[in-house]
């Protein structure tokens, strides 16, 4: 069975325990969906994780034009969406998502599966987001030499706004320890020292 089918089938089965009277929680869907998507979807299998890469170029265009729409308006994409689904609403031109890929595929999207975009098509970082940077920030980092990359998680506290003439960008981010550490050209040069959380 392809993960699609498994879940389908999954869906089918909870549906059929609710129709009983004896509905599993949302925490029970969530861990079964999980095992079994997990043990089907190994890498050997040639599954890539990413529900990006399910997605066709053109569908993923009407995302991202999607994200990027209400990114400018600073309105979270994922919340429009789902409370679009939630009130049975059209969602325009991703409307695809509901009808195709659920709310289980729309749940496997975090920020770091945009990695696979360029950086100028994927969501900008907001305040309250996690994210990776690496020590190649501030201290200098060889392939071959005594300092490693190493990788520490933190938070953004504050993003500069991007406009055509400061397309760089640049933020301040805060590590788990109270240290406080200021980006510069977070989208342009320094683009390849830091990674969304995973």
């Amino acid at each position: 069975m392809t993960p699609s089918e498994i879940e389908l089938a999954l869906i089918e089965a909870f549906s059929r325990c609710d129709a009983s009277g004896v509905g599993l929680s949302y925490e029970q869907k969530q861990i079964l969906l999980q095992v079994a998507l997990a043990n089907e979807e190994s890498p050997e299998d040639g599954f890539d994780d990413n529900p990006l890469k399910e997605l066709s170029p053109e569908e993923l265009q009407a995302l991202l034009s999607f994200i990027k729409a209400n990114s400018a308006q600073n309105i979270s994409w994922k919340v429009l969406l789902l409370n679009d689904w939630l009130h049975g609403q059209d969602s325009g031109d991703v409307h695809f998502l509901r009808q195709r890929y659920g709310v289980q595929w729309l749940n496997r999207l975090q920020p770091h599966h945009f990695e696979i975009l360029e950086v100028a098509e994927a969501p900008s970082l907001k305040v309250g987001d996690n994210i990776e940077v690496c020590n190649a920030l501030w201290e200098w980092v060889q392939d071959n030499g005594p300092c490693e990359r190493e990788w520490f998680t933190c938070t953004v506290i504050y993003v500069d706004e991007i406009d055509a003439e400061n397309i760089s960008g640049s933020c301040i981010i805060r590590f788990q320890n109270g240290a406080e550490y200021h980006i510069s050209g977070v989208y342009d040069w320094n683009q390849y020292n830091w990674r969304w959380a995973k």
